[in-house]
């Protein structure tokens, strides 16, 4: 287990940062059942009650699945009961269990989730005035897959939704009680699987958007779903899940991570097996069995989990994933849709503390780059040099995690025939700049929502200048055209070409500007790299990268 617990102080650091009237309508539209004069809609799943909010109306806490709680507990989702009276929906549902912190409420990604419940399967719903067979846009949170919720500020769809869009934000089960695997949880399964529970809660969610979406006034068959880090992580996955397909027809990844994954049995890939480390977290909790995890009261075992060590990743598992991202993409056998997918340019500068310790001089840095490098030690060199090791070290670990990832997935998805919009957002502002945060991880959201001014308490502030509202409302237009139809187009600004032969990308900075070629050799070294790790089979491939890497195995044939 040491491999297990190294990884388990970076994941800890990880969860530290990230947690943190009436509506009129004019005529019905077929599938449309609101009730025109009210904030009320006859959906399948029954009739809810939102609020109005100007041109747009919310409805909030919407249950999509049945509360996963005592045998329920480690399941997959089931259906939600039909309610039979008018549900209250104008406040959210409360958060899926995350775990206590100590001084998460100092960092800048920091809100208060509120009221924690494993009754915490709902979404919320934001539909424009007069919305008839429109886009959907679904947004799945960050938090390193265990904190988070839909309900934080800088999520609220009602801006975009002025922009013709539907938008969906959820909910679903995180950390131990959202991706536990145990050999005992599979074999209560039909398929022998376990884990994964927070990704098929977020299949459900699809589904039920599927079966109700038009009763808002949404096209179920033109559904893009949307994220960020590990909300993109969970779109990758739903990428390349059998289960997905169908679900969605376009996907959005904000700072994606293309990272390894455990397997369900065995050790895979310098990871042990996802059932080894539950019966591991079973022992550190003193459960006899299964039964004794089931009837813990959550909040206590997310916590104990989480200071035990309990490592959240998605498991492998051979059927709801098949494969790891890479070796999907690398078959052609993902989700064959369009895909929006970029990085920040300053992603580590707010996750230091995933970094290693900074060697104390530039001989010594050169030293141990040459050592775990080998061949391609050079190549690393010449890209980030000792001359400044904090900045190289920032851009290496940014580069193999986000970059490699953002324009991995352009590539794959043009091989597959397929458009692809690649960008690099590098907007600054003088708050952001002044900490040394230029384009941080997550800073772009607030402009894709239009919330640049509800951001969390900690997060800093967005100037009330007119050039900030413009860029938002460009990277809106962008962001909803794509979903609306596959290419995304801003009014006064340069067209998004696809990613294609030229390796077209987006530059955000003060105005949308495009360009050629991002990252180049940076792409090329990462991609050896992972390639060598893959063939070895015994290195994971996530944020050991630099002074932190494993020694890189040698060149193999088909690796460069």
């Amino acid at each position: 287990m040491q491999t297990y617990r190294l990884l388990h102080f970076f994941a800890l650091i990880s969860v530290a940062f990230v947690s943190g009237c009436a509506m009129v309508a004019s005529a019905a539209t077929p599938g449309d059942t609101r009730d025109p004069g009210s904030a009320i809609v006859d959906a399948p799943a029954g009739s809810v009650r939102g609020t109005s909010e100007g041109e747009v109306a919310a409805y909030k806490g919407i249950p999509y699945a049945a509360p996963p709680v005592g045998e329920a507990r480690w399941q997959p989702p089931r259906p939600a009961v039909r309610w039979d009276d008018v549900r209250d929906a104008t406040a959210f549902g409360p958060a899926c269990y995350q775990p206590t912190v100590p001084g998460a409420a100092n960092g800048i990604y920091y809100e208060d989730v509120g009221a924690m419940s494993e009754d915490c399967l709902s979404l919320n719903v934001w539909t424009p005035k007069d919305a008839g067979n429109a886009p959907v846009f679904v947004w799945i949170h960050g938090g390193a897959l265990v904190s988070g919720a839909s309900s934080f500020e800088m999520y609220d769809g009602a801006r975009l939704a002025k922009q013709g869009v539907v938008v969906v934000s959820i909910n679903y089960r995180l950390g131990v009680l959202g991706f536990l695997a145990h050999p005992e949880l599979s074999a209560e399964s039909p398929e022998g699987i376990s884990g994964n529970y927070g990704l098929m809660d977020q299949i459900a969610a699809l589904r039920w958007i599927e079966q109700n979406i038009a009763a808002f006034g949404g096209n179920p068959d033109n559904v893009t779903i949307a994220g960020e880090s590990a909300g993109a992580l969970s779109v990758m996955w739903l990428m390349t899940s059998p289960e997905a397909r169908g679900l969605f027809d376009k996907a959005i990844m904000e700072s994606a991570y293309m990272i390894s994954s455990p397997a369900l049995k065995e050790a895979q890939n310098g990871h042990p097996s996802a059932e080894s480390m539950g019966t591991w977290l079973q022992g550190q909790l003193d459960a006899p069995d299964l039964a004794a995890l089931r009837d813990m009261e959550p909040g206590a075992l997310v916590n104990r989990a989480t200071r035990a060590g309990f490592l959240t990743w998605s498991t492998v598992d051979g059927k709801l994933i098949p494969h790891q991202i890479a070796e999907t993409f690398d078959r052609g056998e993902q989700a064959p849709v369009p895909v929006l997918a970029g990085f920040n340019s300053g992603e580590i500068r707010s996750l230091r503390r995933l970094l290693p310790p900074a060697p104390a001089t530039k001989a010594a840095y050169e030293e141990k780059i040459r050592e775990q490098y080998g061949d391609v030690a050079e190549v690393f060199l010449a890209l980030y040099p000792s001359d400044n090791v904090d900045e190289s070290m920032l851009a290496a670990t940014r580069d193999a995690l986000y970059g490699w990832t953002a324009e991995r997935l352009a590539r794959k998805q043009t091989i597959l025939g397929e458009n692809a919009y690649l960008y690099l957002f590098d907007h600054g502002y003088p708050a952001a700049d002044k900490a040394g945060l230029h384009a941080f991880h997550a800073s772009e959201i607030p402009y894709v929502f239009g919330t640049i001014h509800d951001t969390a308490p900690n997060w800093p502030s967005i100037p009330r200048k007119a050039e900030e509202r413009e860029l938002s409302d460009a990277m809106m237009q962008y962001w909803t055209s794509f979903a609306r139809g596959g290419a995304p187009r801003a009014r006064g600004q340069v067209d998004w070409p696809a990613y294609g032969p030229d390796a077209n990308f987006m530059v955000f900075d003060t105005v949308p500007q495009t360009g050629k070629q991002l990252l180049g050799t940076r792409y090329a070294l990462n991609e050896a790299v992972v390639c060598r790790r893959r063939a070895a089979g015994d290195q994971p491939w996530h944020w050991n990268t630099g002074v932190a890497s494993p020694p890189v195995p040698p060149k193999v044939e088909g690796c460069q």
